[in-house]
């Protein structure tokens, strides 16, 4: 998926350039000679750009609002002037994306890290190695509830201290408190051997709530 975006800022990028290219000089009594560009092209680029950009940063972020308001007609304004100014921002969108400064981008590559470790995950209590399983979803699970003490400003620590501190912040009710501390348990056993205490309906379980964690927390 993100390589998709990258793909995609590069096209949008090559077709400023094209739309830059077009541009004609016309002449106004009121304003004199001006420079203009297609309007139909480019609203067109600016609807693409617009899709983009809420993409990657959100349809609330500021790089979209900040896009909204550069496009909005203008006293005395005119198109290729328009398209300077959302140029501007969509190259800030862009920027900021290649530098991993975008909190939405960073929750679609954890996704993709974390979706193809519980498949991983999945594969293995397939094949009969339940306790690996186990083990590499409890890896998961607690990386998310660090990274989500890391957004809310929660001091880290052991699993249980942040599942906690987390439940007080109001960041999630107890139930999912009781979950994580239940698949916590399943991990724990897991990696100390102690097989006894769960089965694989147990891991399969696992896997499940941790994948429903992650969707209700990486967005």
């Amino acid at each position: 998926m993100t390589k998709l975006f990258g793909k995609r800022f590069s096209e949008l990028e090559t077709q400023i350039t094209t739309l830059e290219s077009t541009k004609v000089m016309k002449y106004s009594e009121f304003s004199g000679s001006y420079p203009s560009i297609d309007a139909n092209a480019l609203l067109g680029w600016e609807v693409k750009a617009k899709s983009l950009i809420s993409n990657v940063c959100g349809e609330e972020s500021h790089h979209m609002q900040t896009f909204v308001e550069a496009e909005k007609p203008r006293s005395f304004s005119n198109s290729f002037e328009e398209l300077q100014r959302v140029k501007a921002i969509f190259l800030a969108a862009k920027e900021d994306y290649e530098g991993g400064y975008l909190n939405t981008v960073r929750n679609l590559v954890q996704a993709e890290v974390f979706g193809s470790e519980l498949e991983q995950a999945g594969e293995l209590l397939s094949a009969g190695y339940a306790s690996a399983a186990a083990v590499i979803a409890g890896v998961v699970l607690e990386t998310n509830v660090r990274n989500l003490c890391t957004d809310h400003d929660i001091e880290h620590g052991k699993l249980d201290k942040m599942n906690a501190d987390l439940t007080k912040a109001g960041v999630y009710n107890s139930i999912q408190q009781k979950r994580i501390t239940a698949m916590a348990g399943i991990r724990n056993a897991a990696a100390h051997g102690d097989t006894e205490k769960f089965n694989a309906g147990d891991v399969k379980g696992m896997i499940d709530d941790v994948e429903r964690f992650l969707a209700s927390n990486l967005q």
